[in-house]
């Protein structure tokens, strides 16, 4: 089958009868299920109106020298907040944090504090005056490298980790354990996953 990301189903282009009958039958973009899982980027920022914590699924590691990383969403409290500050943290969900991560989602006034609305310990960022989630296995500290509109309403910013948060619990000789930590991920539609058993595997020219 082939999948038209313009015209594709549930759009209102012919309704939706005929976008599955163009689509082979699907009733959902398929995209987000597709490429999946991705990391859950838990940001937390700091502006004019308060503190603010709230997740994004389009969120990765872009480079590691510099150690880089992006999220990307709409142009909501994260991105405006940012754009005054110039800083952000990246909060790392573990399978503990699942309800209060999806708490903070809420879509709610600005200026209301996410930290306090889902209950989450607040404690301070050390390079950069920025809040973060105390209880979260790994935290980076960013400045912002690059601000992009990507369209549609969407914006994405790179930042540079400048400042790393680390829980002695999730170590063990010497590495972030993911068996321990058990991440979040997003999948599509209303679907998530918990990293639990993760391998090694040795590349061909190691």
């Amino acid at each position: 089958m082939f999948y038209d990301p313009k015209n594709g189903a549930g759009s209102t282009n012919g309704g939706l009868r005929d976008a599955r009958t163009k689509n082979g039958g699907l009733a959902h973009n398929p995209f987000k299920a597709i490429v999946a899982p991705r990391p859950i980027g838990w940001i937390s920022t700091r502006g004019p109106l308060g503190d603010n914590l709230a997740p994004y699924s389009f969120f990765n590691a872009v480079n590691d020298a510099p150690m880089q990383v992006m999220f990307a969403g709409s142009l909501k409290d994260s991105i405006f907040n940012l754009r005054e500050s110039g800083v952000f943290a990246v909060n790392v969900v573990a399978e503990s944090m699942i309800n209060a991560m999806n708490a903070s989602s809420e879509a709610v006034a600005r200026g209301v504090d996410e930290f306090a609305l889902a209950g989450v310990e607040k404690a301070e960022c050390k390079v950069i005056d920025c809040p973060r989630v105390a209880q979260a296995p790994a935290t980076l500290e960013c400045r912002v490298a690059h601000l992009l509109e990507l369209g549609g309403g969407s914006w994405m910013a790179v930042g540079e980790v400048v400042g790393v948060h680390i829980r002695e619990e999730y170590l063990r000789d010497g590495r972030f354990d993911l068996a321990l930590v058990r991440p979040v991920a997003r999948l599509g539609y209303r679907d998530y996953a918990v990293v639990g058993a993760p391998f090694e595997l040795e590349r061909p020219d190691d």
